[in-house]
């Protein structure tokens, strides 16, 4: 069974980073496309960036520049570094799993940026 366990959300200022963590289980970590996705109140699911698992990384425009996707496959783990952070930036942030067609998702984690 897949489990994805997202942690590292919070309340930060605007300026301010924050470091995403996922940790990955029941699947083969290392071939997975893995993402992260946001959510906003009222606002659909997109994407904010993901990484194959030879470490090519996609980004949404919004966040170019200021996040950073990475994976270390040995701990089964990916991550999201968050720098110079906007209050648009605000959303549940989702750890998502791709193979094959399959995707599976975490739980989420709440992160808040207040002017």
């Amino acid at each position: 069974q897949v489990q994805l366990v997202e942690s590292g959300g919070g309340l930060v200022q605007a300026g301010g980073s924050l470091r995403l963590s996922c940790a990955a289980s029941g699947i083969i970590f290392s071939i997975n496309l893995m993402g992260w996705y946001r959510q906003a109140p009222g606002k659909q699911r997109e994407l904010v960036a993901d990484i194959s698992g030879g470490g090519r990384t996609n980004y949404a425009d919004s966040v170019k520049g200021r996040f950073t996707i990475s994976r270390d496959n040995a701990k089964n783990t990916v991550y999201l570094q968050m720098n110079s952070l906007k209050v648009e930036d605000t959303a549940v942030y989702y750890c998502s799993a791709l193979l094959s067609g399959d995707r599976s998702w975490g739980q989420g984690t709440q992160v808040t940026v207040s002017s």
